[in-house]
């Protein structure tokens, strides 16, 4: 397992220009992690220079960006708006195989309330295979995640319900589009967490570990403090094979201590989820 981090925490000092990506890349260095995610909302010059000038200045500090969290919004109830969202996640393509990010979180699109069910499910597989085809070749793996909603958005991901979620992943098939397995938004909206994990792992590149302090409604909280079962999700991964990338969905509003906090938390978790499991005549 590889450890990374997309630092919620540090949302709003990034977008206000208080905090730059080389000083998080050096944060994320310092708080030991292999690797940084960035939201694209990072880099609103999009050019192929300034991308360039970031992965310098990121690989200058001896770390990398893993992955790019992206919004693209497929369920939007205007055509035209769906096209061009599509032509945007495109470019958000590019930006990140410049930035030498080896995976893109996509989305299905926000629930807009002119859009049913049935053509949400439609225009978001839709979208999410075109997506996948146009860029094939890039070097950079789209995962959809079981999302919630970003601040970005006016309305919540049309596939936080997980049954919506779970028909989205069955349209895309045969799209070769990855999953990023959000554990926190697993265990707010999931009646069982492990179960919805069961149905997907197949198709799990990533994982967003994320944890929330109730169930319902996602409350961010530090990894370790809230309801997500970590431990049980984490033994379920490795039994099934996966050692790739777990990025965690840092959220505390702790700062530095808190992406440390949480980095320990999930090394230490991961760990002991791969210890034999002692049985109780063995323990005697």
């Amino acid at each position: 397992m590889q450890l990374s981090c997309l630092p919620v925490s540090f949302f709003d000092a990034i977008l206000a220009g208080r905090m730059s990506v080389a000083q998080w890349a050096a944060a994320g260095q310092a708080a030991g992690l292999d690797a940084v995610d960035l939201s694209i909302l990072f880099i609103p010059d999009r050019s192929p220079a300034t991308a360039a000038r970031l992965r310098r200045e990121i690989e200058h500090l001896g770390m990398r960006v893993t992955m790019v969290t992206s919004y693209p919004d497929f369920t939007h109830p205007d055509a035209g708006q769906r096209e061009r969202e599509l032509e945007q996640a495109q470019n958000t393509v590019a930006v990140a195989q410049a930035l030498g990010a080896q995976l893109l979180r996509v989305t299905a699109g926000q629930a807009h309330p002119q859009t049913s069910r049935a053509d949400g499910v439609a225009w978001a597989a839709a979208g999410l295979t075109q997506l996948a085809e146009r860029t094939r070749g890039s070097g950079v793996t789209l995962v959809y995640e079981n999302h919630a909603k970003p601040g970005a958005w006016t309305y919540t991901d049309f596939s936080q319900p997980p049954e919506l979620f779970l028909e989205i992943v069955r349209r895309t098939a045969e799209a070769g589009l990855g999953v990023n397995f959000d554990t926190g938004n697993a265990a707010a909206f999931a009646d069982d967490p492990c179960a919805l994990l069961s149905q997907v792992i197949d198709r799990v590149v990533s994982v967003h570990a994320a944890d929330t302090a109730v169930h319902g409604e996602l409350k961010p909280v530090l990894l370790g403090t809230g309801l997500t079962p970590f431990a049980a999700l984490f033994r379920q991964l490795r039994q099934h094979g996966f050692d790739g990338w777990v990025c965690m969905e840092e959220a505390s509003m702790q700062g530095q201590a808190g992406v440390v906090a949480a980095a320990h938390f999930v090394r230490a978790c991961w760990q002991t989820a791969g210890a034999p499991v002692q049985l109780e005549s063995e323990s005697r």
